[in-house]
């Protein structure tokens, strides 16, 4: 038996990337609030039915503003892809609950599941405790599983 852990984390959406047509968003950029007050990108969510992309490009270019991220930027290059696409910063306004399975660092491993829009989360409260509480609490489960 295969048990995965899945968790969910409120992220507020610092910017986006254009599908491959550049007719409609290709992927929203997500961010936690640091310490510091800093927004970080965190991952990303592109897991978006065609019939929405077009919609939501239109929602996110209203709110597009410098400079999205104000911590840990997205971009460069990565293993999967030599060149880097553009980004489009966005007023950190939105935000939304995302479905992951593990995070690597300061950053979800791998894309991420829209669950819902959080009209009623203020940005702010979005912050990097909640990937450090899911952490501890998976090492915790770990070690009394061993007793």
């Amino acid at each position: 038996m295969k048990i995965k852990h899945l968790r969910t984390a409120d992220c507020v959406v610092g910017g986006y990337r254009l599908n491959k047509e550049r007719s409609g968003v290709g992927s929203l950029l997500l961010g936690l609030y640091d310490d510091d007050g800093k927004l970080n990108h965190v991952g990303f969510t592109s897991a978006f039915a065609a019939r929405e992309r077009g919609p939501l490009l239109e929602r996110v270019r209203a709110i597009e503003k410098q400079p999205g991220f104000t911590g840990v930027k997205p971009g460069g290059p990565s293993r999967w892809k030599q060149t880097e696409d553009p980004w489009f910063p966005l007023a950190p306004e939105l935000v939304v609950e995302v479905r992951y399975d593990h995070v690597t660092g300061d950053r979800f491993r791998h894309g991420t599941k829209i669950l819902r829009w959080r009209q009623d989360k203020k940005p702010k409260a979005c912050t990097m405790e909640q990937l450090r509480v899911a952490e501890a609490a998976s090492l915790l489960e770990l070690l009394s599983s061993r007793a």
